[in-house]
């Protein structure tokens, strides 16, 4: 049921929003050299890795500089990136991925396989289900590009503070996952990124 609904809700959205994307595609072409989407490697179901979309918000080669963006003093943010990332725009081409089976609409936001060789066997478990657009974390950590950027060590702050949380509130999403517990993540994502 639930992989059912993802791919009618992500079709019906793409086919929606398919004028928005053409008009962030023109305004991401307009302001810096590269494509108009970005990829990268991710980590998913059963700990296989896929490619994840998103629309470009930094500057072609930008990621070889480190994988965690820090907020506003993040020059390798485009102008336009800065607004997609702000209200979340950027993920959108993520709908692909549900579509494809790589992800879901809600589940635990995949991660890089840098970091997900670090998880303990616990945090492992995050890997038994699909990865989705949001999820718990999501909506506590909204922030979270900000709360690096106010650290001496914003990497460190990740792998010892931020990363942790996220992966204890996954593990209580898969614990508690249910269709009525998913219509209200996504309500509560479309608030928080709205306040």
């Amino acid at each position: 049921m639930k992989r059912l609904l993802d791919i009618l809700s992500s079709s019906i959205v793409l086919l929606v929003l398919l004028p928005v994307w053409l008009v962030i595609a023109l305004l991401i072409a307009m302001e810096s050299k590269g494509g108009v989407f970005y990829k990268q490697v991710r980590v998913g179901k059963d700990n296989k890795d896929f490619f994840l979309y998103k629309f470009r918000t930094m500057r072609v080669g930008s990621d070889k500089k480190g994988l965690l963006t820090v907020g506003e003093r993040d020059s390798r943010i485009t102008r336009v990136g800065y607004f997609l990332r702000k209200y979340k725009i950027d993920e959108f081409p993520q709908l692909l991925n549900v579509i494809k089976g790589d992800m879901s609409i809600v589940g635990p936001r995949p991660e890089v396989r840098k970091y997900v060789d670090l998880y303990t066997p616990e945090q492992m478990k995050v890997l038994s289900v699909r990865p989705g657009l949001t999820d718990l974390a999501s909506i506590k950590y909204v922030h979270e590009n900000e709360v690096l950027a106010a650290s001496d060590n914003p990497e460190q702050t990740y792998i010892d503070e931020v990363m942790p949380a996220k992966l204890d509130l996954n593990l209580q999403y898969i614990a508690t996952q249910s269709l009525m517990g998913d219509i209200r993540l996504i309500f509560n994502t479309f608030l928080a990124i709205l306040k």
